[in-house]
C-alpha cells in the first residue's frame, strides 16, 4: 500500500471520463420496484460479507446471521475439521429455526419442536420415530449456502445454483484484502445502526470525502489539511465491480487532547507488536455494499444491508490483533471504537435528510463531480445488473 503523507495530487478528470458524466436518476434511490429488483439481481446473486473467522475461534463454534433483505436466518459453523460452512438456520422437518442464540459452540443442534438433531455440518443425525417417515436421513440435511473466506472475512452467496467462487469474484481485490490488518485479526468489536435511507444513499456517504470538513469538523479528520481542505483521495482504482481509493494523510492532523491521547496509545500498542502505526489509509470497496478501511491504527469494515426501499442497516466491525495487553491498550481500543461511532453519528442525520429529499420526488436527477467517482461507479454497476435482470425476466416470459 502506498503512503500519502506529503503533498497532494488528485486524479485528473480525464482519467475518470470512462465512467461518464451524466446526471444520476433519483428514482432508484426510493422506488419499491427498483429496490425489489436489486434484491433479486444483486443481493441474492452476489457474495455478501457477514462476519470474520475470529468470531469462530475454535472447532464447533457457530454464529447466526439474519439477512432481512432475503428473509433468511443463516447458521455459520466451524466444524470439527476446521472448515467454515454456512447453512440455513432451519429444521428440515417442519421449518422451525434451530438456533435462537447469536453465537456459541456445539457439535450438534436439536430442534426444540420435535427434537430432530443435526451435526454442525448440517447432516441429520437422528429424529424420534424416524422410521415412520418415508424419507432417508441423507435427504433431510439442512440446505447449505455458498460460503467462502478471504483475508479472514466470511462471505456467503444465496444463489441456489452454481456461482463464481469467492476469490474469482474478488479478483485482484483478494490479494489487496490479504495485505490489510483485517487478515490477521483475532478479535473484533461490532456495532450496528438502522437508518431511514436507501442502502446506496447510505453507502455513498462513505464513498466520498467532499462532506468531511462540513459534517466532521468537530471530530477531526486526519485526511484534511491545508493542501487538501476537502480531504480528497489521491488515487482511485477500479477492479470489475469493486473499487479502491488511497486516502491522503495530513502531516499535521487536528485532534482534541483526548483524541490525541487515544491515537498515541493506539500507536504505542501497535508498535509493541511490531506493527507500523503510520501506514497509509487504503479504502477497499467490495461490491455490492462492503468497504474495508485498511488503516494500521484502526482497521474496520462497514457493510450496509438493505432493509427496504428507504431503510438500511450498517454493521461496523473494528478489528484487533491480540488480546488487550494492558488497561491503557484497552482504553485505546474502546476510545477508537467510540470515536468512530461519533463520526458515524454525525453522518446519520444528513443521510436521512437526503433520503427525505429524494423520496419527495422533487428531483429527477442528482449531479456528481469528479471526486464522487466511486458513487458513479457503484450506480453504474447496480444499474447494469438491474437492467440485465429485467431483460432476463422479460425473456423468460416470452
Amino acid at each position: 500500500m502506498n503512503v500519502h503523507t506529503k503533498g497532494f495530487s488528485p486524479p485528473e478528470k480525464d482519467e475518470l471520463a470512462w465512467l461518464g458524466t451524466r446526471p444520476i436518476p433519483t428514482k432508484p434511490y426510493y422506488d419499491p420496484e427498483w429496490y425489489a429488483d436489486e434484491i433479486e439481481a444483486i443481493f441474492k446473486r452476489s457474495w455478501i460479507q457477514i462476519g470474520h473467522v475470529c468470531e469462530l475461534p475454535q472447532p464447533d463454534s457457530y454464529i447466526v446471521r439474519e439477512l432481512e433483505f432475503a428473509g433468511v436466518s443463516l447458521l455459520i459453523t466451524r466444524g470439527s475439521d476446521g472448515e467454515v460452512r454456512a447453512m440455513h438456520n432451519v429444521c428440515t422437518h417442519r421449518g422451525t429455526q434451530l438456533v435462537d442464540t447469536r453465537e456459541g459452540t456445539g457439535r450438534k443442534f436439536s430442534c426444540r419442536y420435535h427434537m430432530w438433531t443435526f451435526s454442525n455440518d448440517g447432516n441429520l443425525i437422528g429424529a424420534p420415530d424416524f422410521d415412520r417417515f418415508n424419507v432417508e436421513k441423507s435427504a433431510c440435511a439442512i440446505p447449505q449456502v455458498h460460503c467462502g473466506v478471504v483475508a479472514g472475512m466470511i462471505f456467503v452467496n444465496l444463489a441456489k445454483g452454481p456461482v463464481e467462487d469467492l476469490r474469482s469474484w474478488l479478483g485482484d481485490m483478494a490479494a489487496k484484502l490479504e495485505e490489510t490488518p483485517v487478515a490477521d485479526a483475532t478479535h473484533l468489536t461490532e456495532y450496528t445502526y438502522d437508518i431511514d435511507a436507501n442502502w446506496k444513499l447510505t453507502y455513498d456517504n462513505f464513498q466520498e470525502n467532499y462532506h468531511l470538513r462540513f459534517i466532521h469538523s468537530r471530530t477531526g479528520i486526519a485526511s484534511i489539511g491545508e493542501a487538501n481542505p476537502f480531504g480528497y483521495p489521491s488515487a482511485y482504482g477500479f477492479y470489475g465491480p469493486h473499487r479502491t481509493q488511497s486516502i491522503w494523510l495530513s502531516p499535521n492532523p487536528s485532534f482534541t487532547p483526548l483524541q490525541w491521547l487515544g491515537v498515541q496509545r493506539s500507536c504505542k500498542a501497535l508498535a509493541v507488536r511490531g506493527i507500523d502505526p503510520v501506514g497509509s489509509l487504503m479504502y477497499l470497496a467490495l461490491f455490492p455494499a462492503t468497504f474495508v478501511f485498511a488503516s494500521t491504527q484502526q482497521p474496520f469494515s462497514h457493510t450496509v444491508y438493505p432493509i427496504g426501499p428507504s431503510r438500511s442497516r450498517g454493521v461496523i466491525r473494528l478489528y484487533w490483533t491480540g488480546a488487550d495487553a494492558s488497561p491503557n491498550e484497552r482504553f485505546a481500543r474502546e476510545f477508537s471504537g467510540m470515536l468512530l461511532r461519533d463520526v458515524h453519528s454525525e453522518d446519520r442525520s444528513v443521510i436521512e435528510a437526503g433520503q427525505r429529499g429524494l423520496s419527495s420526488g422533487a428531483l429527477e436527477h442528482i449531479n456528481l463531480q469528479t471526486q464522487e467517482s466511486l458513487i458513479r461507479h457503484l450506480f453504474n454497476e447496480v444499474e447494469a445488473r438491474v437492467l440485465a435482470f429485467r431483460a432476463e425476466r422479460e425473456g423468460g416470459r416470452a
